[in-house]
């Protein structure tokens, strides 16, 4: 049968980098899985090592980050790598890490982009599960919300109002539709960004220790203090388009939905989904037995990988 098919790694790739919180050398493995075990994360510095599934009702703590956990055990600020899971339309993945906390990069998706390509992107013998949206589902916190709508392929629109001259100079609305462009060339280099004086307060705490210009937009009340400028005129709108695809992936499948949101963040976009899981009547499963059905492009590179995957 030709149906669209689930996705792995080629093999495992490796990388080390910095905790944006901790501060802390984190080393970071991604390796491929089985079709249908979808995004696993597993704690290798814990023995024995701890998978914690990548599912709706494992994220329990949003502050500053998306984090899943399993009782006590618990890995944080994963929605980077989620993102460029999701835009690239790898399925199955265990991610071994050696800390509580994802490695921050430069902020962006880019380098797991690049990891991800390192490992190589392969198709596995089981068709790809979406969960379609034939129902709006929608969650509101005071001037603050975020919808899902029923939509025949993936798009997200997002508005932002920060009260910021730095920000408030450049495009407070963006679009990103799949069926036209692929996350590589819309979404994945949008960094995150933050502001000094957020910055000082959360040292404080015994936060943001590995935070620095290199992986983060910094502001200070009004202008930005990076030397580069920004990589693009609406990068701060779009870095919450790629914090939302990684949050929304946390489903364990790709949507087929328009996700439209105002001031959304990692709380209001876990609430959406659990929304989502409460009515059945919203959503239904569906698969494409044929490629040339699917709507959505997010790996337009689809051509070039091979026809199986390893495991």
């Amino acid at each position: 049968m030709t149906y669209f098919k689930q996705r792995t790694l080629g093999e495992a790739v490796e990388t080390v980098g910095i905790g944006l919180h901790s501060g802390r050398k984190v080393k970071l493995r991604l390796l491929p899985a089985a079709p249908d075990t979808g995004i696993v994360y597993r704690r290798t510095d814990i023995d024995p090592p701890v998978d914690i599934p990548a599912q709706p009702l494992n994220v329990n703590d949003t502050r500053m980050a998306t984090t899943v956990n399993i009782g006590s055990t618990a890995v944080s600020t994963i929605e980077h790598l989620m993102s460029a899971l999701s835009g690239l339309g790898v399925d199955n993945c265990v991610i071994e890490v050696t800390a509580p906390e994802i490695p921050i990069m430069d902020g962006s998706g880019a380098s797991f982009v690049f990891l991800l390509h390192s490992a190589g992107i392969v198709e596995q013998d089981a068709p790809k599960k979406f969960v379609k949206v034939i129902a709006p589902v929608e969650v509101r916190e005071g001037d603050k919300w975020a919808r899902l709508e029923p939509h025949m392929g993936y798009k997200l629109s997002f508005s932002i109002a920060f009260g910021h001259p730095a920000i408030d100079a450049t495009e407070q609305f963006s679009e990103v539709d799949f069926s036209k462009t692929t996350y590589e060339q819309a979404v994945a280099r949008n960094r995150t960004f933050g502001f000094v004086q957020d910055v000082e307060m959360l040292r404080r705490l015994g936060l943001a220790q590995g935070g620095s210009l290199g992986n983060a937009i910094v502001m200070d009340e009004y202008r930005i203090l990076n030397p580069e400028g920004l990589r693009e005129g609406d990068e701060f709108v779009k870095h919450k388009i790629l914090d939302a695809m990684g949050d929304l992936y946390v489903l364990g499948r790709p949507l087929l939905a328009h996700y439209r949101a105002h001031k959304s963040g990692h709380a209001l976009n876990n609430l959406l989904l659990r929304e989502l899981l409460k009515k059945p009547e919203c959503w239904t499963e569906v698969v494409f037995e044929n490629d040339r059905d699917c709507p959505v492009d997010f790996w337009l590179q689809k051509a070039k990988a091979p026809k199986s995957a390893r495991c």
